[in-house]
């Protein structure tokens, strides 16, 4: 498999710049026979080899342009009985997480995301050039970028400032407000977070913990991994005699669509004295009455 081109780094990660020598290398590799692009960088590369076909049916292989997870592969090719071709695979090539520009794409990654957006409002049935919706697709990107913003922050450098103290009795900071997306369905779910612990020889600032909070909600998540999260870094970074993290919230995804029914999910993770022992344990899930 041809090497890919080069590696540029911007905010949001490594981005790999794919150049056209490189891609008629890869093209090489491309199977024999007719070929069904899967829309719409799987139809250029099909369209390229001068084997493209209208239909899948029609096709000997189904082509696509790049494998993430596999799944939109999976799909096809389940769906036609006919085997698939990438013409990068991110994980045989060790690069999951890595955003992959082809030369026919933006040169602004934005560009390509904000056009994706267009192209959802029109699956709706909306007309993205009318007055109120000509700026959605921006201030879409723009809004998904902050709410995510924990991909961007390091929980160990928000703790990274401790000091010494003396203090042996249990530290709990209450009504932490978080928000957070569900990764299931990228819609919000919100509440407040109960985070404790009791110092062994270091304790941090209470706006740091608030910090913690936020950077590991700004993700998409689910909230058992969201509170399990909180804890552990607490625990790794100041080796506390324990720990105890209480998030209550609220999902759209349970209130909005679906069963459409009210209600609060509450979960926690104690580690350990916190979890142990009794009395620490009580003291601490007495804060989340």
């Amino acid at each position: 498999m041809a090497a890919l081109g080069s590696a540029a780094q911007d905010m949001e990660g490594t981005m790999i710049d794919i150049s056209w020598h490189n891609l008629y290398a890869r093209l090489k590799n491309a199977p024999a026979g007719k070929l069904y692009g899967i829309p719409r960088g799987g139809a250029i590369v099909a369209g390229m080899t001068g084997r493209a076909v209208n239909l899948p049916e029609q096709a000997d292989w189904i082509v696509d342009d790049v494998k993430d997870s596999g799944a939109t592969a999976a799909r096809y090719q389940e769906k036609f009985n006919r085997p698939v071709w990438c013409l990068v695979d991110k994980e045989e090539e060790n690069l999951l997480g890595q955003w992959v520009r082809f030369p026919w794409e933006e040169s602004d990654p934005q560009a390509d995301i904000t056009d994706t957006v267009r192209r959802q409002l029109e699956f709706i049935g909306e007309d993205p050039t009318r007055a109120g919706l000509i700026d959605t697709p921006k201030r879409v990107i723009k809004a998904l970028t902050e709410l995510t913003e924990g991909y961007r922050q390091d929980p160990i450098e928000i703790l990274g400032t401790t000091f010494d103290e003396p203090y042996d009795e249990m530290i709990v900071v209450e009504g932490i407000n978080f928000f957070s997306l569900c990764e299931h369905h990228v819609l919000p779910f919100s509440g407040t977070a109960t985070v404790g612990y009791i110092p062994s020889k270091r304790v941090v600032g209470l706006s740091k913990i608030a910090r913690l909070v936020n950077c590991f909600s700004r993700r998409l998540q689910i909230q058992e991994r969201l509170t399990r999260q909180i804890a552990q870094t607490l625990q790794e970074v100041l080796s506390p005699k324990g720990v105890g993290v209480i998030l209550r919230g609220s999902h759209s995804c349970m209130t909005m669509r679906g069963i459409k029914s009210q209600g609060a999910l509450v979960t926690s993770f104690l580690t350990g004295v916190m979890r142990d022992t009794p009395e620490a344990r009580q003291e601490f899930l007495g804060f989340n009455k």
